[in-house]
């Protein structure tokens, strides 16, 4: 899992085969969180510790942590990147991300405090992997159950596979829609859901959410895939922040679209 186009087959091959796995993002996010710095993303700036620098970020993309108010949630989230269990994957940022360096990098591996055979890249599913998980991910969803957890402004109704149930999230989703890990884990439950996949598009709270369900019942799949279907989904956002998904829907030429991550 530490070889970017190896670790995206793996998936691949577990999707096909049927294999249930956890694959959860501590991205840069979520980085910050864990170094206990203020996240602030508004409509025209963010806020990573003591940096500020002007940015557009659309509503769904709006999110809040303060140290001083929100450690509860911090706790959380330490809980989920140190929890080690079979096929729990975690992907963390590497040296290859410009803006988290590689002094983040070994931050986060000395933070992680258990075993690193389950740490792959955060980003395992963007860049010069998007167009594999546009062109051979995608399709394989069509052949299963799928129960999504996705922003309230989302449009689903052009999604090329169909959803079984959708759990509707609003934007500072991790503080405001933390009982939504629980919602989905008794779902789960109650409805008997086997071999199903749960695609999470939920900043944050999609590590609860999938660490919570996969600890207690390894008999489903748990996808983080972020912003990757945000292009289908009348979102307007990933437009002005991310460029992998402007390069592949786009054309923009976005270097992000050709990135291949590197582990060391």
């Amino acid at each position: 899992m530490k070889d970017f186009n190896k670790a995206f087959d793996q998936i691949i091959k577990m999707i096909k085969e049927k294999e249930n796995f956890a694959f959860t993002r501590f991205s840069d996010g979520e980085l910050f969180i864990l170094q206990n710095k203020t996240v602030v993303l508004a409509d025209n700036h963010y806020i990573t510790g003591n940096i500020k620098g002007s940015n557009r970020y659309t509503k769904e993309e709006h999110k809040e942590f303060y140290p001083n108010k929100h450690q509860p949630y911090r706790k959380k989230l330490i809980e989920c990147y140190r929890h080690d269990q079979e096929n729990y994957y975690k992907g963390i940022c590497t040296q290859t991300d410009g803006h988290v360096g590689k002094e983040n990098f070994e931050w986060m591996l000395n933070f992680h405090n258990a075993d690193h055979t389950n740490l792959t890249f955060a980003n395992l599913l963007i860049n010069a992997n998007y167009s594999r998980f546009v062109e051979e991910l995608i399709p394989e969803l069509c052949n299963r159950n799928i129960i999504y957890v996705v922003n309230e402004l989302a449009n689903t109704s052009k999604l090329p596979f169909n959803t079984i149930k959708e759990f509707k999230i609003g934007s500072n989703c991790m503080i405001d829609n933390y009982d939504t890990a629980e919602k989905v884990k008794n779902f789960i439950k109650h409805n008997n859901v086997k071999d199903a996949v749960i695609l999470c598009s939920a900043a944050s709270l999609s590590n609860f959410i999938i660490y919570e369900c996969y600890k207690e019942n390894t008999n489903n799949t748990f996808l983080d895939i972020g912003s990757c279907l945000n292009p289908l989904l009348d979102l307007e956002g990933w437009k002005y922040t991310r460029g992998y998904l402007t390069s592949y829907w786009l054309n923009s030429g976005s270097p992000f679209g050709k990135q291949v991550d590197k582990w060391s």
